[in-house]
């Protein structure tokens, strides 16, 4: 009998390793600009330009990011109130043109007006708040003001509040926890305002941002740092409060798509935001090796919930 080497094929030698899914960027955080009117100490994502990608061209980044899976578009800042007719423009496309599930955004709501609320608010989901303390001195004390004064600030919290609310948007409360605040009691504040979610952040470092002019950094956030048992001792006293959703330093790292004002993604693995490649030039997938997202810390700390916004009650739009 006759045996021929090229009859027999062996298994393990012909089959090849199964190529890993894409990544589907589910929910993106986009930093259209870095300019802000409130100068907070902690921040880490500062004014370094004042850049904003053309409207049609960031239409175009949104579309590839829709046609990779992206169900749900935050704008954070800066400042995006600042850019009115643009974010709303985005919002309105993001709705009607790519039929994304939710729309939020990220605001200090010194900005916000009804006008903007009856004109794009319709494509909102949800506007997440900043409020870092309900003293206008801690306000001070954390640069959550404009021109070095915190007079109005919380009283348009509440006011802008009820004005998202009134149009059947959902509203989010983001608090970051520094040595100024840990030991405040924000319960009765809270539960008048009644979010749906309450974000609160342990303080974070990251080089060329807020740690210092040694690091290329505007901020210097070193000394408003707080240890985990400070964190915890906060999220202790407001346990009450279902709405709460804390994040501390390990929770936030790597697990968040962030994309900055060039529709680049910034990686953070190192201790510093590092932009990769612009999708607008590469495409989402090859743009995505560069971000160092962690999709399990992502999932592990909530990071899809019910984000789509309520039919409103008493407005016809």
């Amino acid at each position: 009998m006759v045996f021929s080497w090229l009859d027999i094929s062996i298994p393990f030698l012909t089959h090849s390793v199964p190529a890993a899914p894409p990544l589907v960027p589910i929910s993106v955080n986009w930093f259209p600009s870095r300019v802000c009117n409130y100068q907070c100490h902690f921040c880490f994502h500062t004014n370094t330009n004042d850049f904003v990608l053309p409207l049609e061209e960031a239409k175009r980044g949104l579309r590839l990011l829709a046609d990779a899976g992206m169900k749900k578009l935050n704008i954070s800042g800066g400042e995006p109130f600042l850019q009115p007719r643009y974010i709303g423009e985005v919002f309105k496309y993001c709705k009607e043109e790519l039929a994304i599930e939710a729309c939020s955004v990220v605001s200090n709501s010194s900005k916000v007006t009804e006008k903007w609320l009856d004109t794009y608010g319709q494509y909102l989901d949800v506007m997440a708040i900043s409020c870092d303390s309900f003293d206008p001195e801690t306000n001070i004390k954390q640069g959550r003001a404009e021109h070095a004064t915190s007079a109005t600030h919380i009283g348009t919290v509440f006011k802008v509040a009820q004005w998202v609310k009134d149009r059947g948007i959902k509203v989010k409360i983001n608090s970051v926890i520094t040595i100024n605040n840990w030991e405040e009691d924000m319960n009765d504040q809270i539960e008048e305002l009644a979010p749906f979610r309450w974000k609160v952040f342990q303080v974070l470092l990251l080089d060329a941002e807020n740690t210092g002019a040694a690091t290329g950094s505007l901020r210097d956030a070193r000394h408003l740092t707080i240890t985990r048992e400070q964190f915890q001792a906060f999220l202790d006293r407001h346990a009450s409060q279902t709405c709460l959703v804390p994040e501390d330093n390990e929770s936030m790292k790597d697990s968040y798509l962030n994309l900055d004002e060039e529709m680049r993604f910034l990686n953070c693995q190192d201790g510093r935001k590092q932009p990769g490649r612009s999708l607008l030039k590469v495409g989402v997938q090859a743009s995505l090796l560069d971000s160092g997202f962690d999709e399990k810390a992502f999932l592990n700390r909530g990071g899809i919930f019910d984000w789509k916004r309520e039919a409103p009650e008493s407005l016809e739009w």
